[in-house]
């Protein structure tokens, strides 16, 4: 039993990225043709779903390193797990990253002219890895990555809280895939918005493996270290800031509500006309 969980855990993030990275292949190798940028951001989207809900009610649909550690501190996950959530995730991107290039493999020595690089017009390496803009720093890279993942982190907490506005559970799949949508279509122009570690470092393993060689690590400053390490500090800090700015504030649902009935008994007490003046200063 635990074996076949594992093997589901991998299932499910290959799931995730076969929708994505072939996306990404089908764009780049038809010279957007064949769909365009926000055709990436909505493959990858749906893959999040359809993962969820292939795998949520056996292995909590782990798909992200860094959602996992802020589960970890958040007390929800065992921290045993982590390290088997992650290699898991890990190994299911490398195995979609082969099974992409399996599939567009004609597509793609066709596209390259059979040099595999990371740098040019015909570069290929970010149809599997991400990859800043040549205007960005290592600094403002950073950034970004932890912005996009405490985003992320900041708006999933929120969708299983009673106490507030809860998703109904059956729904909770489509809109997580919305919230990365939207973080894909507004913070994916620096880096390409990985938010996630196993996305990109699985995929950037598979380059190295398949042809690209040591350049997808090398290039643009050793920038590779960027998304491996800023999302899980970015979704730590965003489940931190849902913790103190939202769900410390929440009422708790077995203490009555003091106030309310303190406003009740001094209805009461009040004669009619200054039960009048305490209902419009309430306003």
């Amino acid at each position: 039993l635990s074996f076949i969980r594992r093997i589901l855990r991998t299932v499910c993030h290959l799931d995730t990225h076969l929708f994505g990275c072939s996306a990404a292949a089908q764009v780049k190798t038809s010279r957007e043709t064949k769909g365009q940028f926000l055709s990436v951001n909505m493959a990858f989207s749906v893959g999040v779903m359809s993962a969820m809900y292939l795998t949520k009610g056996i292995t909590g649909a782990h798909l992200n390193p860094a959602v996992s550690l802020s589960f970890c501190v958040l007390g929800q996950v065992q921290w045993g797990r982590l390290v088997p959530y992650c290699l898991s995730q890990l190994l299911g991107a490398y195995v979609a990253s082969a099974l992409v290039y399996l599939v567009y493999y004609d597509a793609i020595m066709d596209f390259s002219g059979g040099d595999l690089t990371v740098y040019g017009p015909n570069e290929t390496a970010s149809i599997f890895a991400t990859y800043p803009s040549e205007y960005m720093t290592l600094g403002r890279s950073f950034l970004d990555q932890v912005v996009g993942t405490g985003m992320l982190m900041l708006c999933i907490l929120c969708l299983g809280e009673k106490r507030n506005t809860p998703a109904p559970a059956e729904l909770i799949p489509p809109i997580v895939a919305v919230i990365v949508l939207g973080i894909s279509m507004s913070m994916s122009g620096n880096c390409g918005a990985a938010i996630n570690p196993a996305r990109d470092l699985g995929p950037r393993l598979f380059t190295l493996t398949a042809g690209w060689g040591t350049e997808v690590f090398t290039c643009y400053d050793y920038w590779f270290w960027v998304p491996l390490v800023a999302p899980p500090i970015g979704g730590v800090m965003g489940t931190f800031m849902y913790l103190i700015f939202i769900e410390w504030h929440l009422p708790d649902p077995d203490q009555p509500d003091n106030d309310s009935a303190l406003s009740i008994s001094e209805t009461i007490k009040q004669p009619e006309h200054s039960n009048f003046l305490y209902r419009v200063a309430s306003l």
